[in-house]
């Protein structure tokens, strides 16, 4: 039957049968679940950051207010500091020694060693040097960096008082970066007035150039002054001997001693011939006209002209003159004959002097001849290896600033400022929350009660010195 509730209602046996399964089930051996009561809602623990963003959304108003002021204040000062400039200039690294100055020099060494030769053309070849790294230490040198200062007048520009914080500000504003792969070396100068940073940069240039001409100790130039001073003195060698045999030659009437010696032989040859053909004649003239016929005087007088003349050609055997005997007017009133060639008998004296000054003149022609194709081998050489500055990009004037981004500065002081607002008022939230008997505030607030009496005690001593 139904009870007024809606429920059936069954017999007493029926209720006893459910009665023991109840039972039955609860004596059955099984896993236990035990329910806790539900926590009270103000017992729910909350994530830190969960806080942290409902006491700055709280806080949202000032937090805005302070933004809008930092951004205010930083674009006032974005826009105050003043506007730089860079200007850049890249150059090329030398190039090694060419072809045809190796060959060159190669080929004029073997007209006096083959070798030495050959090993200059493989050490030109194979031994070529990259002085990119030299042109940086170069660019970098108190060297040029003082002529700048004094060029542009540095120091009233960036209005230092010395001139070493003068080039270390021009240091910091010049980068120069050298390219490993290529050797390509960039110079990029910043300035305030684009023009000045573009002059600054060509003048990176100019002194780089100055600075080689003046420094340059490659092994050709070094060559060349050796040459050069060598050239000089060979020079002076081979005047000094020409003057000497010029002087012996002035002297003793020697132009060729071997020519000389043949002409002479042939002719006192002739003369011997001549005299004994008139000797024949003579006696034969005597027999048949006697002694006092005129063609007999005739051919005495003809035979002691030639007589003299032999004698002439044959000289005497007396020693040499030690210096040359000038002739005077006198001498040749009287008559006295000028020697035109020297005497037949003076010529093996004069052979062995006049060798020795001839074999010195050319000594010293040859060594002026090898030197003079060597010294300008070495003028080409030199020129060749001074490390010439090849410009690939010229330094011009910018067109845009490179400092200061304005926009990306203003967001980013922005930012960092409300950042800095909301981490205070975060820090200012905890400390709030400290009870007043905790011994870190009670230390924190002696610590600044100290300090605070400390600077007010302070204040009247420093105003009364003052």
């Amino acid at each position: 039957m139904n009870t007024p509730n809606g429920l059936q209602t069954g017999s007493s046996a029926e209720r006893d049968r459910t009665a023991s399964v109840l039972v039955d089930q609860q004596t059955e051996p099984g896993p236990t679940i035990t329910r806790e009561p539900p926590l009270p809602v103000d017992t729910i623990t909350t994530p830190d950051w969960v806080a942290s963003t409902s006491i700055l959304w709280e806080r949202r108003r000032l937090l805005f207010r302070i933004a809008a002021i930092s951004l205010l204040l930083s674009l006032l000062i974005a826009f105050t500091l003043p506007k730089r400039y860079k200007s850049s200039a890249q150059i090329m690294p030398p190039s090694s020694p060419s072809m045809g100055t190796a060959v060159l020099a190669a080929l004029s060494g073997r007209g006096l060693s083959g070798m030495t030769g050959l090993s200059s053309l493989a050490g030109s070849l194979l031994g070529g040097n990259n002085s990119t790294a030299l042109f940086v230490d170069l660019l970098r040198s108190g060297t040029v960096a003082g002529q700048l200062i004094d060029r542009f007048q540095l120091q009233t520009v960036y209005h230092k008082r010395y001139r070493v914080d003068t080039a270390k500000h021009l240091a910091r504003s010049t980068t120069i970066i050298d390219d490993k792969k290529s050797g390509v070396i960039t110079i990029t100068v910043e300035d305030t007035d684009p023009r000045r940073a573009r002059d600054l940069a060509q003048g990176y240039l100019d002194g780089l150039n100055l600075l080689l001409n003046h420094t340059s100790t490659s092994s050709a130039h070094q060559e060349r002054v050796f040459i050069e001073k060598r050239l000089q003195k060979v020079k002076t060698d081979l005047e000094q001997a020409q003057q000497r045999m010029g002087e012996f030659s002035s002297m003793h009437a020697t132009i060729d001693i071997k020519e000389q010696t043949r002409a002479m032989v042939d002719a006192a040859s002739r003369l011997q011939a001549q005299m004994i053909l008139e000797q024949a004649n003579l006696d034969s003239l005597r027999q048949i006209y006697g002694d006092g016929n005129v063609r007999v005087r005739a051919t005495q007088s003809r035979i002691a002209a030639l007589q003299g003349q032999l004698s002439k050609i044959s000289g005497s055997s007396a020693p040499l003159a030690a210096e040359p005997s000038s002739e005077s007017d006198d001498d040749r009133s009287t008559g006295k004959p000028n020697e035109l060639y020297p005497p037949l008998r003076q010529l093996p004296r004069l052979a062995v002097p006049y060798a020795n000054l001839y074999r010195q003149v050319q000594v010293q022609e040859t060594l002026f001849e090898l030197l003079t194709q060597q010294y300008e081998l070495a003028r080409i050489q030199e020129a060749k290896d001074v490390p010439v500055v090849s410009v690939i990009d010229s330094p011009g004037i910018p067109e845009k600033k490179s400092f200061p981004p304005r926009l990306l500065l203003a967001e980013i002081l922005t930012l960092v400022t409300t950042s800095i607002a909301a981490a205070l008022l975060l820090a200012w939230h905890r400390w709030s929350r400290i009870s007043s008997s905790d011994p870190r505030k009670v230390l924190a607030q002696q610590i600044c009660s100290t300090l605070s009496a400390t600077w007010k005690g302070r204040r009247p001593h420093a105003g009364a010195a003052s």
